[in-house]
């Protein structure tokens, strides 16, 4: 009778030991964030592909300071280009974030978010936190200050 246990505590054993060789990665691969790209490179390559829903970080010179969109959630709008000559268009959710204050055209703006691929080089957004925590923060740097 005391062997009857036996098989239940080698198969505990073996997934106790399975858990702590594999377990960790399994659970970061499915509960973290894509790893971020942090090159023109990477953003040349999506936007060469055409891919998407890419969470990258970069930087960029501002070009280009746009109207806030109002319709819907408000976004600060303006487009940066990188150092390869890529524009984005930057589309930061200003009613979960602040502003960037006294945004002008030569300011290096850094931005941590998503990209969308479109013809003209692509948005970048999810430059926010998540409220609800189902999407990977993200943030836009301007000046030393942080905008998340």
């Amino acid at each position: 009778m005391k062997y009857r246990s036996l098989p239940l505590l080698v198969v505990a054993a073996l997934a106790a030991g399975l858990w702590n060789e594999f377990g960790a990665q399994l659970t970061t691969a499915d509960v973290s964030p894509p790893s971020a790209a942090s090159s023109d490179a990477a953003l040349e390559a999506a936007f060469r592909d055409r891919r998407s829903d890419l969470q990258i970080q970069g930087e960029g010179r501002v070009i280009a300071v746009l109207p806030d969109d109002n319709k819907g959630s408000r976004h600060q709008r303006f487009l940066l280009e990188l150092d390869s000559g890529l524009t984005l268009l930057i589309a930061h959710n200003i009613d979960l974030a602040p502003r960037i204050p006294d945004l002008a055209r030569g300011d290096t703006v850094g931005f941590y978010g998503e990209y969308e691929w479109n013809d003209k080089g692509g948005v970048i957004h999810w430059t926010h936190h998540d409220p609800r925590g189902k999407h990977p923060d993200g943030w836009l740097q301007h000046s030393g200050a942080r905008f998340d």
